[in-house]
């Protein structure tokens, strides 16, 4: 099982693992309902080096990007989540809503996203200004929290309006 690390506590291990000449992979998300597609990409990811650190955003900054009804699981119910997989060496959480920052301080030597934001990833400047590898990386076909939990609400919406009405005797 990985571990959650402070910011702090991830740049300090960050620096052992490049002293060791390991080669350190970072990616980010909301990881919000874990599904197949995210597993598929976690491994895809981790396959590119020897350490797969995973940022996950703060339930603030997921409310701010996703909406009000976002996030569906808490902070620390994802991040545990995410250190029992198999993939994932490391678990972090940032506030801000780009890892930039984090990024500019780590300095991965891969960068990996989903290729639905290939159009804009975070840090990439910063990775490949000192000579790492930046991917975006193909999405697993039919996998996407917004589109699951869309059908999540809207079975549970037919399945109230199946439902007899209940009248009460007065």
């Amino acid at each position: 099982m990985s571990r959650l690390y402070t910011r702090e506590e991830l740049i300090l291990r960050r620096r052992q693992w490049k002293a060791e000449g390991k080669k350190v992979v970072f990616t980010n998300g909301c990881y919000d309902i874990l599904h197949p597609g995210h597993i598929r990409l976690l491994e895809r990811a981790r396959s590119l080096g020897d350490i797969l650190i995973l940022a996950l955003n703060s339930d603030e900054s997921v409310h701010r990007l996703k909406g009000p009804s976002r996030p569906f699981f808490d902070e620390r119910t994802r991040a545990e989540l995410a250190m029992h997989l198999e993939a994932v060496d490391a678990v972090t959480l940032f506030g801000e809503d780009t890892p930039r920052e984090l990024i500019a301080v780590l300095l991965p030597d891969v960068l990996v996203k989903g290729a639905d934001w290939s159009h804009f990833i975070a840090g990439r400047e910063e990775v490949e200004a000192a000579g790492g590898q930046v991917y975006a990386l193909p999405l697993e076909p039919g996998y996407s929290t917004t589109d699951i939990a869309g059908k999540i609400i809207g079975r549970r919406n037919e399945e109230r309006s199946l439902r007899p009405a209940v009248v009460q005797a007065q």
